[in-house]
């Protein structure tokens, strides 16, 4: 870290006693060749911080397997399931209770449906999460 800011120093103390040599007609062209350096300094370290800081977060999961899920309305999440069966059940709810179509046994059987795919999801994330999770030796 010394050594960078002894770099700038210098290039800073080579540009003022350049200012010096030349005069102030040059002084734009000084300046603007100093800034340039200095953000072309800028742009490596924070390359290097970016870089350094992608590879502490790929490292601890090498295997795409291994990362934590997403939690919310992610691919897996079984809250998702169920808003689509609410949105649905509504006028699946009307239809089904129809009298023409069974009344209340229509109604009956539309839910159970219903709540039959919502265990049948939620048993089946959970066996999931379950063949995901690690074994130890006793298992």
């Amino acid at each position: 870290m010394d050594t960078r800011q002894d770099d700038l120093r210098r290039d800073l103390d080579a540009t003022l006693q350049a200012r010096k040599e030349l005069g102030k007609e040059y002084e734009d062209e000084l300046v603007d060749s100093f800034m340039r350096r200095l953000d072309a300094r800028l742009d490596a370290r924070v390359e290097r911080s970016v870089a350094q800081r992608m590879d502490d977060y790929e490292r601890p999961y090498p295997d795409r397997h291994q990362r934590p899920r997403r939690q919310g309305w992610g691919k897996r999440s079984g809250s998702g399931l169920a808003v689509v069966s609410m949105v649905l059940g509504i006028p699946l709810t009307a239809i089904a209770s129809a009298p023409s179509n069974g009344g209340f046994a229509g109604l009956m059987v539309c839910w159970a449906g219903i709540v039959g795919v919502n265990v049948a999801a939620a048993f089946g994330e959970r066996r999931n999460r379950e063949e995901r999770r690690p074994r130890g030796d006793w298992d």
